[in-house]
């Protein structure tokens, strides 16, 4: 345990103490604003129809521009786009609060949702990826950057406890309005002080990357992109189906609770798993160094198939907490795990987008599965939605089964550092890397 702790201060020093809160209070408004959204359009138009919409438009709005506010983070740098976007964002989520408040029509409340959600500055995805390139230029190992997604990892599951808490605290107490008014102060200041810390230009693009005409350029004087390694696509599909457990878990939670005549549950079940999902994800730097990453996936699919079966069975208040704390153990793993891979497979330059691409996948699962499985819970009940969680995990089990995970590492440098000799950037023998010969299919 002493070795763990060791390695997650040396995660921490990479940038500094003051990284990881900002990053996490800038994230947070994430994780606030499509359930404050829900209830403060319903309460003040008075139809969930309505409500239901905004919030859509809010999720198709992340969902589709994530990866593009990434590629924009790739191309020109961390410190103007996050600017940019968290003011922007900023913006949207006041204009929503004063339009709901004012009474708007559902289309201009739908418009401005979907402005909300396309101007998320990603700072989980870009925080992600600045360590990843803070641990690259220090020349740490395999060990510190897992440490460190797995840090990212659990911050992004405490946010997403944290902050619909918060949500429901503010609508108890006072208004939904006033968890988004704080959601817009958190966007502005914490965005901001996330943008100008120095560590911001680390993942600058390097001057090869950016300068044009260099041989074997094509026409027009423009580097050619990198191309994104096939297995990569699955790891999306396999995020995006972890998005589908989110939401069909989130919707067979609600149902049950409301047929057990106890709706109030909903919100403490759900925040119940998010938190053994963070412990699983802070734990994983025990796992032992020889367990390769892809089959850590293979693994974590596993788990969640035998971990989300017991939901169908499921008819007491009791046995729910039960169940859904103990399937907890294995998402931020899955997670986590996905985007270690994603780290090591795509080119350097393309490694913001696809963080931001993962995290939209999940999004985008999340408000499909919702909204289908809720329909299903309606029809046939709370089994039909959790048999939904379980379908996807099966799903998440063939991907990982089918995908050839290891076959190659990508570059090791993200940062302005100058790249190490090959002998040096080989995989680490700590098995980490997931790029041995025994961890591919």
């Amino acid at each position: 345990m002493t070795a763990v702790t060791a390695t997650y201060r040396r995660v921490i020093a990479l940038g500094g103490p003051l990284l990881p809160v900002v990053s996490f209070l800038g994230r947070l408004p994430t994780a606030m604003c499509q359930l404050g959204s829900l209830l403060l359009v319903a309460e003040t138009s008075g139809s969930l129809t309505t409500a239901g919409l905004v919030g859509g438009a809010l999720a198709a709005g992340q969902t589709v521009a994530g990866p593009l506010t990434g590629r924009l983070a790739d191309r020109h740098g961390q410190r103007p786009v996050v600017l940019a976007a968290c003011w922007v964002n900023a913006l949207a989520v006041a204009a929503l609060v004063t339009a709901s408040l004012a009474g708007l029509a559902t289309l201009p409340l739908a418009l401005i949702g979907l402005l909300a959600g396309a101007s998320v500055p990603q700072i989980g995805p870009l925080a992600r990826t600045r360590l990843v390139a803070l641990a690259h230029r220090a020349g740490a190992g395999d060990r510190v950057v897992a440490a460190a997604l797995s840090l990212e990892g659990t911050l992004d599951e405490v946010s997403f406890v944290l902050g619909p808490a918060l949500v429901g605290l503010a609508a108890s107490v006072a208004h939904p309005a006033v968890a988004l008014a704080l959601a817009a102060v958190l966007l502005a200041v914490c965005g901001t002080a996330f943008a100008l810390h120095p560590t911001a230009v680390v993942v600058v693009r390097p001057a090869a990357d950016r300068s044009a005409g260099s041989a074997g350029d094509p026409p027009h004087g423009r580097p050619a992109r990198a191309r994104t390694p096939r297995a990569v696509h699955a790891m999306r599909l396999s995020t995006a189906l972890q998005g589908a457990m989110f939401g069909a878990c989130q919707a067979g939670i609600t149902a049950l609770t409301e047929r057990l005549h106890q709706p109030a549950q909903a919100g403490l079940v759900y925040a119940a798993m998010g938190v053994m999902s963070a412990v699983a994800g802070i734990s994983l730097a025990l796992v032992p160094a020889r367990i390769g990453l892809p089959a850590r996936w293979r693994t974590a699919a596993v788990a969640l198939i035998a971990l989300s079966a017991p939901l169908l069975f499921v008819r007491s208040l009791g046995a729910l907490y039960l169940v859904v704390v103990v399937l907890g153990v294995a998402f931020a793993p899955h997670l986590i795990t996905l985007f270690g891979l994603t780290e090591r497979l795509v080119p350097a330059t393309r490694l913001a987008e696809s963080m931001a691409f993962l995290t939209s996948a999940v999004v985008g699962g999340q408000a499909l599965a919702l909204a289908v499985s809720g329909r299903l819970a309606d029809a046939y009940g709370p089994a039909a939605a959790f048999a939904v969680a379980v379908g996807a995990a099966v799903l998440i089990l063939g991907v990982a089964l089918t995908t050839r995970a290891g076959a190659r590492p990508a570059p090791p440098v993200r940062g302005s550092r100058p790249a190490r000799e090959p002998a040096a950037d080989a995989p680490a023998a700590s098995g980490l890397s997931g790029g041995s010969g025994a961890d591919t299919p």
